[in-house]
Parts: structure tokens; C-alpha cells; sequence
């Protein structure tokens, strides 16, 4: 019981750290506005969005492993969802990519679920 106790620290360790990249990465100097790659990436019109859609649908394979319930998983797809439509839209999708911070939120549904 431990080892997966153990493990399944170490993989959200693993998964929080991949969030981390992807939403918050780097600072705009002078502010204390966060972005990551998946802003950087996302500046590319369809492409760039639907490139940023992988790393989450890892993130929610991922979270299958420790049998999330239906509703969190459901909650992980509306997210995930969310980033992807709204940063279709030029702009407006990229300075929401900036707030929104979707693999930050899974990780966090994750965590909240394990009890960390």
C-alpha cells in the first residue's frame, strides 16, 4: 500500500511539474502575469491549439490511473474543452489560454481527489 501511495506521488510530482511548464512557466517582466509553452504555442492560429490539446488528453489519461470518479474526469474534458475552443479565437483565445491555466486546474482536480 505505501509503494502506491508513493507512486502515485511521485506521478502527480510528474504531472504538476508538466503543468507547471505548460501554464506558468515564465513571467512577462514587470508584472506578475505567468504564462507557458502552452501560450507560447498557442499564438499559432488552429494549429497551435489543437498541438496544446495533447499534453491534456495526457494529463487525463494519466489521471485514469488513480480511478478518478466520472465526475472529475468529466469536470478534467470541460477543461480541456474550454482551452481548446476559446483559444481558436485569435487573441482573445491567447489572453485567455494566459488566465485560464487548464493543466494547472486538472492537476489540481487530481490532487483535490488524492486528498494532497
Amino acid at each position: 500500500m505505501t509503494k502506491d501511495i508513493e507512486a502515485h506521488k511521485k506521478e502527480v510530482d510528474r504531472l504538476e511539474n508538466l503543468a507547471e511548464w505548460l501554464d506558468n512557466r515564465f513571467v512577462i517582466p514587470g508584472t506578475s502575469i505567468r504564462f507557458g509553452l502552452d501560450s507560447i504555442i498557442g499564438i499559432i492560429p488552429v494549429i497551435g491549439d489543437t498541438l496544446t490539446l495533447v499534453p491534456l488528453i495526457y494529463l487525463i489519461g494519466k489521471a485514469q490511473k488513480f480511478k478518478l470518479p466520472f465526475h472529475v474526469t468529466l469536470s478534467m474534458l470541460a477543461n480541456a474543452a474550454l482551452d481548446w475552443v476559446i483559444g481558436l479565437v485569435p487573441f482573445i483565445g491567447d489572453i485567455f489560454d494566459i488566465g485560464f491555466k487548464a493543466n494547472i486546474r486538472n492537476v489540481a482536480l487530481i490532487k483535490k481527489y488524492l486528498g494532497r
